[in-house]
């Protein structure tokens, strides 16, 4: 039995949900999100809650049965709050700027790196050594902050990098004389 898969998804004042089949459609007040389940699970929606129930006993049914009601709680949480990854710029001359939908970032290179922001996401730089990605798409708010983080990964030694909010770096002695 799952235990996150028997608990049913509340719906919060001003978002509705809508079946189709096995799609789910998530609409709330900062926008439309849908997930197609597999066939080894039953969504309904039964007031102001989804319910997600396994067809069968086979183990994939119980794999997939806690996967949906996770992927449709994310729904949920991207229409009403939206997710939101903060990355912190560390190192002598590394900075990011907002240009247009374009994030500029000198990160010790020869060159500036400009790197486009996708659709679906919002990306804002309060200080230049901050970065903050937003948007309804837990996944892709995601990819999206790894990509930059990709650019300049924090090093062991001084700590110089791109690097999530609150992550530690674990750090190793140099060389000695």
């Amino acid at each position: 039995m799952s235990r996150i898969g028997k608990k049913p998804v509340p719906l919060p004042q001003g978002v509705s949900a809508s079946i189709s089949g096995q799609s789910v459609e998530v609409k709330g007040p900062k926008g439309t999100r849908s997930f197609r389940a597999t066939d080894d699970v039953t969504l309904t929606v039964e007031e102001n809650t989804v319910k997600v129930t396994p067809r069968g006993t086979s183990k994939r049914a119980r794999q997939q049965w806690g996967m949906a009601r996770s992927q449709v709680e994310n729904l949920v949480t991207g229409v009403t709050t939206g997710f939101k990854k903060e990355l912190e710029i560390q190192g002598v001359g590394y900075r990011a700027a907002m240009a247009g939908n374009v994030l500029k970032l000198s990160l010790g290179y020869s060159h500036d790196v400009n790197f486009d922001v996708p659709e679906g996401v919002t990306v804002t730089t309060p200080k230049q050594t901050e970065i903050i990605v937003e948007g309804i798409d837990q996944q892709l708010v995601g990819q999206v902050a790894a990509n930059i983080r990709e650019w300049r990964k924090p090093e062991p030694y001084k700590g110089k990098g791109i690097r999530y909010k609150g992550e530690f770096i674990f750090r190793k002695e140099g060389k000695k004389k």
